[in-house]
């Protein structure tokens, strides 16, 4: 806790000496233009996948909130399949490694403070991100300020975005995967392999 408590003040103070990005703001454009402008996201073979049209009609502001949260979901999703795997495997680097193997039992077992220390964490982390979003030239998603150094005309930077909201999404259907495998047939880690 104190070391992420350290290295979450030394990146938010780090951002503070960052150059302010200059971007054209508009409070509200059709769903066209934010698909011509974002070439973030919009990747073969679905291309602009939205089946349900919950964007239609969406203000570039709302838009953004959007990607904001699926950028959000899909890293918490991907520290999720990482962490399951890692608990299933017997790895418990706190309560002396009296857990169960099991994330679901681990869960159940882990005491108030554990507990605490999770929903204090996370409240922690979503202050930091709702400081740095109040800053000009804030992109979605961006809470270490690397749009500030590189912009979406640098065809490597689209690219490590483009994949990582596509490994986000992998991962958030494969995390509902793995936990439905437990809670309802009790397989976890390299048991859901086994026959």
């Amino acid at each position: 806790m104190k070391t992420a408590a350290i290295i979450s003040s030394l990146v938010a103070s780090a951002s503070a000496f960052a150059p302010v990005s200059q971007t054209n703001v508009r409070s509200s454009t059709s769903i066209q233009a934010w698909k011509d402008e974002n070439i973030i996201g919009i990747t073969a073979p679905a291309g602009f996948f939205d089946p349900l049209g919950l964007s239609s009609g969406k203000s570039d502001e709302v838009m953004n909130l959007y990607r904001e949260a699926e950028l959000k979901h899909g890293r918490v999703a991907m520290a999720a399949c990482l962490g399951w795997y890692i608990t299933a495997a017997g790895v418990h680097p706190a309560f002396n490694s009296s857990l169960s193997s099991d994330p679901l039992e681990a869960a159940k077992q882990l005491p108030v403070v554990g507990w605490l220390q999770f929903v204090l964490g996370c409240g922690a982390i979503e202050w930091l991100a709702q400081q740095i979003k109040a800053r000009p030239g804030y992109q979605p998603g961006d809470i270490l300020g690397a749009a500030y150094w590189v912009d979406n005309s640098d065809e490597g930077w689209v690219d490590y975005q483009n994949k990582e909201i596509n490994n986000g999404r992998l991962a958030m259907v494969a995390f509902m995967g793995i936990f439905v495998q437990d809670l309802y047939f009790g397989n976890y880690g390299d048991q859901i392999f086994r026959n």
